[in-house]
């Protein structure tokens, strides 16, 4: 089959084909990218599917998702283990209508991802790719405690979680040591025994880390990704380029949080109303992480740093995997929507060891394509306006069809 569209973004940072086309063979792989006429002139046997005025594109890479948290949840009481496989399978449903093909999932309960990750295999539900980590670790009473995270002390309770999670089919190991508070939580000697295990038996590790002085010592320890960053430095974002280590920053999230903070106080709420005076602290927090991101973005990605599009959207009825809007951001903050999609497609693909897999459209990768309308080299929100969603060439969305 021929996939023809006014636009091609390979996803390599910077190729934009005009009037180009996408050969995908029977077994759902890439077998040439090229123009519409040297494609449909090369392979004139081929049926040819022409999407007219539309972007094709790889499809989208989360990098960090949490499908089984209902910790939010208005009614979590009411969340037993069925209700929560339930909420995780429609998260991953609303992920694909939204053209997220691939997602690494950094902690979920129960090691939730590998049973719906297996159901997908299986063909029972549809699902994107999975990559996931069990159940993210801190210390006792560390940030997270009480959302499903495993609370370990010392070096050796750390290497014995990561050894279980492995052992149970853990594909990474997730790590959290800053909340909002001024001190690390774990040690520097717990931080590098964590990457030391995981790096031992060949497993990348990821640490939630958002403040100093927790933001240097996970650098140095070698987590494989930082996530959120917020108040990194531009000395660190050089120090992780060079050491290879990428950064997710999960920007909507904050600013999600910080808007939905302003909106509170904005709306004159009386300082002794719950909900106001909850908004006034967290305001001292996201506004902050705002600013931080707002300023100091296109300055860390110039750096050369890999980044990495990820949502974190974990608030009850807020907006879902909102990876779209992440990117939207990085335009705003400066860089090209070809380089915002580079960030959603080949650099995750790259961080998870599946570069020669997914990632872009080129030949030999996986057919993992997403058609949305107009052009997204020119209007990156037009990644919003989606058609139809591939994953190893077969159609598993359509508008209206979910």
């Amino acid at each position: 089959m021929i996939y023809c569209g006014k636009h091609v973004l390979t996803g390599d940072g910077k190729t934009h084909l005009m009037d180009g086309a996408v050969v995908v063979n029977a077994e759902g792989v890439i077998q040439d990218v090229g123009l519409k006429a040297e494609m449909t002139a090369k392979y004139p046997s081929e049926e040819v599917k022409d999407y007219g005025d539309v972007t094709l594109l790889p499809g989208l890479c989360d990098m960090h998702v949490h499908f089984g948290y209902y910790y939010s949840q208005p009614d979590q009481g009411a969340f037993d283990d069925f209700m929560i496989a339930y909420y995780a399978q429609e998260q991953a449903k609303l992920a694909l209508s939204l053209g997220i093909t691939t997602v690494r999932d950094l902690s979920s309960p129960h090691n939730l991802c590998k049973q719906l990750r297996l159901a997908g295999e299986k063909g029972w539900v549809k699902v994107p790719r999975i990559i996931h980590s069990d159940a993210g670790m801190c210390m006792t009473g560390g940030h997270g405690y009480d959302d499903g995270i495993e609370q370990v002390d010392g070096e050796w309770e750390i290497r014995k979680e990561i050894r279980k999670q492995l052992r149970d089919g853990a594909d990474w190991v997730k790590i959290l040591t800053s909340g909002r508070v001024s001190f690390p939580e774990f040690t520097q000697e717990e931080l590098n025994a964590a990457v030391d295990e995981s790096h031992r038996v060949g497993v990348k590790c990821a640490v939630h880390a958002g403040l100093q002085p927790a933001l240097q010592m996970a650098i140095d320890a070698g987590f494989d990704t930082i996530e959120h960053g917020t108040f990194l430095t531009y000395e660190q974002v050089q120090q992780m380029a060079a050491n290879g280590q990428a950064w997710v920053p999960t920007m909507t999230a904050y600013t999600v949080l910080y808007e939905f903070c302003k909106e509170k106080l904005e709306a004159g709420y009386n300082k002794s109303d719950r909900i106001a005076a909850k908004a006034m602290k967290d305001m001292a927090f996201f506004e902050p992480a705002y600013n931080a991101y707002k300023d100091n973005f296109k300055k860390f990605y110039d750096t050369g740093v890999t980044v990495c599009t990820g949502s974190d959207m974990v608030l009850y009825d807020a907006p879902p995997l909102p990876i779209n809007r992440e990117m939207e951001l990085m335009v705003e903050y400066g860089i090209t929507p070809i380089q915002a999609i580079e960030t959603a497609t080949s650099n995750p693909a790259k961080v998870l060891g599946l570069a020669d897999t997914i990632g872009q459209l080129k030949a030999g990768l996986l057919a993992d394509m997403i058609v949305v309308k107009g052009n997204v080299a020119e209007d990156i929100t037009a990644v919003n306006d989606l058609v139809d969603v591939y994953m190893s060439g077969e159609k598993v969305y359509h508008r209206n069809e979910m």
